[in-house]
């Protein structure tokens, strides 16, 4: 096995500010003390790789790629190729090579950096993946063109994403515990959902550069733990469980985890907590013809 055929120009910039304070705080911090549980796994990923058609000599980018699993993943199924994951958070990159260390997989490298200005050298991916990473992109235009730029003509990206807020019980059930109430988009807005609308999908792929773009929708249960208790806990260090208990009142803190360990009990399944949503599975191919 080798290294990924990758270069980059230059240190890269970081132009997507908000979402790089978050991730390389707590919340970055949450997931990779967390990085076990591989959230979607393989109920997102697995169908993310087979209908992306990850071959042998693909050389694969994974944008957003948290603590690695998705890199890991298509890494072992190119074994000729490799992968490049990128991500804001330093503390989960730090987590995703500690991990393809531990697993010998010596073709994926990590870098720290925006997919929306790194300087990927141009057409030098055959594959672009996210995994619950595209969502997050401070400039969604600028950032599909730099992704765009970095995959060869005839090369292809896919992606998952979430469907509408009230489509995702992972999202709306322990939230409306907390709240009293299910959450409306006005109430607790989120870029976790800002790729949920397939037109906005559709127009940002195809202004990139894209074409051939199918949104197929896939609903799927996310794991959160091997009991209600435990799940609790983790929602009550994600960002949004922290961001109303923050701003709620005081006596909420104490009362959390029983009122997040009741709100978990009817998604109990044999292997743990698993709660339903509803997601997208997004494929494209880059146009032939494009210039960028």
């Amino acid at each position: 096995m080798h290294s990924p055929r990758h270069t980059a120009t230059d240190t890269p910039d970081i132009v997507n500010e908000d979402q790089a304070a978050a991730w390389n705080g707590p919340e970055g911090a949450h997931w990779a003390r967390h990085s076990a549980r591989r959230v979607g796994d393989p109920d997102l990923i697995v169908p993310l790789v087979e209908t992306t058609g990850i071959e042998a000599d693909d050389r694969v980018l994974d944008v957003g790629c948290g603590t690695g699993a998705l890199a890991r993943l298509v890494a072992q199924r190119a074994p000729r190729g490799g992968a490049v994951g990128v991500d804001l958070s330093t503390q989960m990159i730090e987590q995703a090579r500690t991990e393809a260390a531990a697993e010998g997989i010596a073709n994926v490298i990590f870098e720290v950096g925006d997919a929306q200005v790194y300087p990927f050298a141009r057409g030098s991916f055959d594959v672009a993946v996210s995994h619950f990473g595209a969502m997050f992109f401070g400039d969604p235009k600028a950032a599909f063109a730099n992704i765009a730029s970095a995959i060869r003509p005839g090369g292809r990206i896919g992606f998952v994403c979430p469907q509408a807020m009230e489509r995702c019980d992972w999202y709306g059930v322990p939230l409306g515990a907390l709240l009293g109430h299910r959450p409306t988009p006005d109430e607790v807005p989120s870029a976790m959902f800002s790729l949920a609308d397939p037109d906005v999908v559709e127009q940002l792929l195809i202004g990139a550069g894209f074409d051939s773009v199918r949104l197929q929708p896939l609903d799927a249960s996310l794991w959160f733990g091997e009991s209600p208790a435990i799940a609790a806990g983790f929602y009550l260090g994600s960002g949004p469980g922290r961001a109303i208990l923050e701003r709620s009142d005081p006596s909420l803190a104490a009362r959390a985890p029983r009122v997040l360990e009741a709100a978990m009990a009817p998604f109990v399944a044999e292997d743990g907590v698993r709660v339903p949503g509803a997601h997208w599975l997004v494929t494209a191919r880059r146009a032939t013809g494009a210039r960028r």
